[in-house]
C-alpha cells in the first residue's frame, strides 16, 4: 500500500502548475519520460500511433493539443496512484543536473517537493555527485536520522573530500530505500578511513588485507590497540574492552555485508534487511569512523 497520499501528490502537483514550472526541464517530455519508462511498450491514445512514444509526439509537437500537465493525470504513467518509488523517482528526475541547471530552481522545487512530501515523512535528499552537481533520491523520513546526520557532517568536514561527501549522502539515503546498499556503503566507510589514515602518515598497506586486518593494522598505527593501554591508566580493563569491541564490530559489518550488501549478487529470492539493520551499520560504521579519524588528528605527531 503507497504511503504518499493522493492529496500530497496533487498538492505537488498543484504547485507546479501554479508556478508554471516546466516538469520535463530542458528537456522534451518524451526524452525526459524515456529515462523512466519504456515509451514504445506503453499503448496509444492515438488510433494512429501504436505506442505511447508516437503519441505524446503527435499531441505535444504536432498538434500541442495536450494541456502542460498532461503527465499527472495520464492512466499510463498513473503518478496519482502509482508506487511511492516510481512516484519519488518521477520527482527526481525533475531536479536532475541532465533536466535542470539552474541550482537556484533546483533548490526552490527542492524546497517544495520536501516541504508537501513531509506531511506523510517522506523527503528527497542528496544522493551522489555528477560533476559537481547533486542527483536525488527519494526516502521515508527515518528515526535516529538526525543523529546520523550529523555524524555524517563531522566525517566530511573531517575528510573535506567529495568522495567521501558522496558515500555519506548515499549511505543516508539508501537506509530506507535500499538498506542492503546502505551496508555495503557503510563497510566502504571504515575502509575509506583507515586508508586514509594510512596515506596521510606515509604508510604502505597491503591491497589484499581484508577489512578486519586493515582495521587491526590502523590501531596498531594509531597505537589503540588494548596493549597499548597501560595498566596504570584509569578504567584501563574497561578502555581494553572497548578497543577489543572495535574488531568484532568491524567482523560484524564485513558479514552483514558480504550476507546482505552490495558487494554480492543476489538470488531471485533474495529479500534483504530491513532499513532498522542498516541503521544499526551505518550507526556503528559512523561512529568507528570517527573515532579513528580524531585520534588520527590528535596524534599525528607521534
Amino acid at each position: 500500500m503507497n504511503k504518499i497520499s493522493s492529496i500530497t501528490r496533487r498538492d505537488i502537483f498543484d504547485s507546479i502548475q501554479i508556478g508554471s514550472i516546466d516538469w520535463a526541464g530542458r528537456l522534451d517530455e518524451t526524452t525526459f519520460l524515456s529515462r523512466l519508462y519504456d515509451l514504445e511498450s506503453l499503448s496509444s491514445t492515438d488510433s494512429r500511433y501504436p505506442n505511447a512514444k508516437g503519441d505524446i509526439w503527435q499531441h505535444i509537437f504536432n498538434n500541442h493539443d495536450w494541456d502542460d500537465d498532461w503527465v499527472f493525470y495520464d492512466s499510463r504513467f498513473n503518478l496519482l496512484d502509482c508506487n511511492d518509488n516510481i512516484f519519488l523517482d518521477f520527482l527526481c528526475h525533475m531536479i536532475h543536473p541532465v533536466v535542470r541547471t539552474d541550482r537556484e530552481e533546483v533548490k526552490m522545487l527542492l524546497d517544495i517537493f520536501n516541504k508537501i512530501l513531509s506531511h506523510d515523512d517522506f523527503e528527497i535528499v542528496e544522493a551522489v555527485h555528477i560533476f559537481n552537481r547533486p542527483t536525488f533520491s527519494g526516502r521515508k523520513k527515518f528515526t535516529g536520522k538526525a543523529s546520523i546526520e550529523k555524524k555524517g557532517n563531522e566525517i566530511k568536514i573531517i575528510f573535506n573530500a567529495d568522495y567521501v561527501s558522496q558515500q555519506i549522502n548515499l549511505m543516508e539515503s539508501s537506509i530506507e530505500t535500499s538498506p542492503y546498499q546502505a551496508i555495503g556503503v557503510a563497510k566502504e566507510l571504515i575502509e575509506t578511513a583507515c586508508k586514509s589514515i594510512f596515506k596521510s602518515r606515509q604508510e604502505e598497506y597491503n591491497k589484499n588485507w581484508d577489512l578486519s586486518k586493515l582495521m587491526r593494522e590502523t590501531t596498531k598505527l594509531l597505537k589503540i590497540t588494548p596493549d597499548d593501554i597501560s595498566n596504570e591508566a584509569k578504567a584501563a580493563r574497561s578502555i581494553r574492552q572497548i578497543l577489543g569491541s572495535l574488531s568484532a564490530v568491524i567482523q560484524g559489518i564485513a558479514e552483514v555485508r558480504n550476507e546482505y550488501g552490495s558487494g554480492h549478487g543476489k538470488d531471485s529470492e533474495f529479500k534483504g534487511l530491513q532499513p532498522r539493520h542498516a541503521k544499526l551499520a551505518v550507526g556503528a560504521s559512523s561512529t568507528l569512523a570517527i573515532y579513528l579519524l580524531e585520534t588520527h588528528e590528535m596524534r599525528k605527531d607521534d
